[in-house]
């Protein structure tokens, strides 16, 4: 069990994500709950993860899946009680996992009080906790455009004003240049610490800074003077982990953000690595795993003793890794451990996100069976924009959100053992085969090849504090990198094709202990359909 009240013990931890309404439902209702969380501790712990970031249980409409927040001090009824949220943080403990919550900073629902307020009169204190501008209702402030698509500004005709939604209607911005709101933001931070919360995932941390009059969403001027300050009054704990979401990061500016003298926050999450295979959103382009080396390349040495990575596959926002770069068909279980192999060889602190731990895959959806609003509105939009509906689909297939959202696997019973009732979203059909109950009753599964992973990380050092070479950067069927320090060094080597390919294998570590393999005969002299394997060497 890891010492967390070590200032930096999150270097040496692994986390789960759970994506609570598609978890554990235990009421029958089709929505997963915080009481299914609970009921699968011994779940998590047998897989030996540090701690579970728990996307959001707050008070919401779920208009967006909870990430528009309507109370940031309440439990949703649909997730369970406040009384709730305290055991789950309190068993957890007890098994050594923390409970990172997931907060959004950049808006709240159109339904919190505060917002309420402010659209009912201008003059409230509230009014300012927003962002608005004055206009004509047919004549919005600017061109703006919303992630979620639509304009960016709604009209509220109770003020006569336009207010900014970077996300959708339902999610008005917050203000942070409003001091006041800042202290609201801070202490409601506060309340949860006081709880036993233990860390916190930041939602696109790095819009709070935006300027919209001048089109700047992202890097906003005040940013890092907002997070600064954000770290001082609300994240004062040193054993406190947070990692901020933030879409538009480099490596530059990514050691601002998780910059060691800890001004700021210890990691982030960025996404260049997921972005690799697309035009847009919606147009993929053929993946390239020399592009994806370059990437893993620039940040592992780009980070290394000025800040700290973050290591991911999947979340709730990107569809199923396992689909996307490795055969979610004959070889699922091989090319599912050769990914995590290749994630959790490297330097930084992994996320495991629900379901990945069994090689659950995409699914394919007609289109009304979809929830997510991103999906529903690129749908409408691109078939006004006249593109074939073929090609939207299957764009949809490939990237949409509900790719990862769909129910937790348990078993081979109704509904995956997700829930007695209606899921929310379907279960993927083959849940029969890929499921908890089979995984955990196969000792060469691919739940207990992330086991075996954690475990590694904890007991060879290297994994933590290791530089990072990689070889044969050109090779476009082959990863292959070193981790070293001056007592230990590790090869990593992953095919990433279907075919049976010569090994990667520097004289030095000929010979070494193969400390993990996807296959489980003895190595060869070649490497098989997406075999991987982990050598080690003491010096």
């Amino acid at each position: 069990m890891l010492d967390k009240t070590k200032k930096d013990w999150w270097k040496s931890a692994v986390f789960y994500q759970v994506y609570p309404k598609s978890f554990q439902d235990t009421d029958g209702d089709g929505f997963g709950d915080l009481r299914g969380v609970i009921g699968r501790l011994d779940y998590l712990e047998k897989l030996g993860v540090d701690g579970i970031w728990l996307s959001p249980v707050y008070a919401s409409p779920q208009k967006d899946n909870g990430y528009d927040i309507s109370d940031y001090r309440g439990v949703d009824p649909r997730f369970g009680t406040m009384e709730d949220m305290e055991e789950l943080i309190a068993r957890a403990r007890e098994r050594g996992i923390s409970i990172i919550m997931d907060l959004v900073l950049n808006h709240s629902s159109d339904r919190h009080p505060w917002f309420l307020a402010a659209k009912a009169d201008r003059e409230s204190p509230c009014h300012d906790y927003y962002i608005w501008r004055d206009g004509t209702p047919d004549t919005p402030p600017n061109d703006m455009t919303a992630t979620f698509g639509g304009p960016a500004w709604t009209w509220a005709p109770e003020t006569g004003q336009w207010y900014f939604n970077m996300f959708s209607p339902w999610q008005p911005d917050l203000n942070w240049e409003n001091p006041a709101l800042r202290r609201e933001l801070y202490d409601m931070i506060r309340f949860w610490v006081d709880k036993g919360v233990e860390g916190f995932r930041l939602d696109v941390i790095d819009n709070i800074g935006k300027t919209p009059d001048e089109k700047i969403t992202f890097n906003g001027p005040h940013l890092h003077e907002y997070i600064r300050e954000l770290r001082r009054e609300a994240f004062r704990e040193d054993t406190l982990v947070t990692v901020g979401e933030a879409w538009s990061a480099d490596v530059e500016t990514a050691k601002r953000y998780a910059n060691p003298d800890g001004s700021e926050l210890s990691m982030i999450f960025q996404f260049e690595h997921t972005t690799l295979d697309q035009k847009s959103k919606w147009e993929p382009i053929p993946l390239s795993l020399v592009k994806l080396k370059e990437c893993y390349d620039r940040w592992q040495n780009g980070l290394r003793g000025e800040g700290w990575n973050s290591l991911f596959l999947n979340n709730h926002d990107l569809p199923r890794t396992v689909s996307r770069w490795g055969d979610d068909g004959k070889y699922r279980v091989e090319s599912a451990k050769m990914l995590a192999a290749m994630c959790h060889g490297m330097q930084g602190t992994p996320y495991i996100y629900q379901g990945e731990e069994l090689g659950m895959t995409n699914i394919r959806l007609p289109i009304e069976q979809y929830d997510d609003l991103e999906i529903k509105n690129a749908y409408r939009e691109q078939l006004e924009q006249g593109r074939p509906e073929e090609d939207i689909l299957s764009a949809i297939y490939a990237r949409g959100r509900d790719n990862a959202r769909t129910p937790m696997q348990w078993s081979a019973g109704p509904n995956a053992g997700f829930t007695t009732g209606e899921p929310w979203l379907p279960v993927n059909p083959n849940y029969t085969e890929i499921n908890a109950v089979a995984a955990l009753a196969d000792p060469d599964s691919v739940f207990y090849f992330y086991q075996k992973l954690i475990a590694l990380r904890k007991a060879y050092p290297v994994f933590r504090d290791g530089d990072f070479q990689l070889l044969e950067a050109e090779d476009e069927q082959r990863f292959a990198y070193v981790r070293e320090t001056e007592r230990e060094a590790l090869l990593v080597v992953c095919n990433f094709t279907a075919e049976t390919l010569p090994d990667v294998c520097p004289e030095r570590f000929r010979g070494a202990e193969v400390l993990l393999g996807n296959y489980p005969d003895p190595a060869g002299e070649d490497l098989r359909p997406y075999e991987t394997r982990m050598r080690y060497v003491k010096k």
